[in-house]
């Protein structure tokens, strides 16, 4: 695969990631749903993935980064596949509201899934390690800086709600800030 199709997926997958996580942030502040541990553990997966496409689009196309976002995705399915399995028991409700069709946490398991498969790809028809630069373009850039931004909200938000200690099961507020400003 010429190295420029390469780069131009790994920032595509960046932006895909990036809106990932902005669009849980959205339903996070505009509907007020918290995220429970299982969700903060599958957006860290996100991050991690995030970080390998990074590192893809600003140091060039290396197979170790491909490993990371394996890792990252493997890590986050298994959190969106333990929350499946908590609420597929007839009766016991989901967690958060539905979103066409599927509530998040199945998202994020096809998601993740789609990042397996997606890298499996990457790394059959690339190269282990490329040493050609790639220009880097503005949408490259732009993409790097739109994930740094989302995975350092991520960080503060989930700072905010558990603080250094465990996160509530259900959380309700921001449990840390709360205490922070004396709440």
């Amino acid at each position: 695969m010429p190295v420029r199709i390469a780069y131009l997926l790994n920032v595509l997958a960046l932006l895909a990631i990036s809106f990932v996580l902005l669009f849980a942030f959205y339903d996070q502040f505009a509907n007020g749903e918290l995220p429970c541990p299982l969700c903060l553990l599958q957006r860290a997966g996100f991050v991690i993935v995030g970080t390998g496409l990074a590192l893809n689009v600003l140091l060039g196309v290396d197979a170790r980064n491909y490993g990371l976002m394996l890792l990252g995705a493997v890590a986050g399915g298994a959190a969106a596949l333990r929350q499946v399995a908590l609420h597929v028991v007839p009766g016991t409700g989901g967690y958060g509201a539905p979103f066409l069709g599927m509530h998040f946490y199945t998202w994020a398991f096809v998601l993740f899934a789609v990042v397996v498969l997606g890298t499996g790809v990457m790394l059959m028809l690339g190269p282990a390690r490329v040493s050609e630069r790639v220009h880097r373009g503005g949408l490259g850039i732009l993409a790097v800086a739109l994930f740094a931004v989302m995975a350092l909200g991520n960080g503060v938000s989930t700072l905010a709600e558990c603080g250094v200690g465990l996160c509530p099961d259900n959380p309700t507020s921001y449990e840390a800030l709360d205490s922070l400003l004396g709440r």
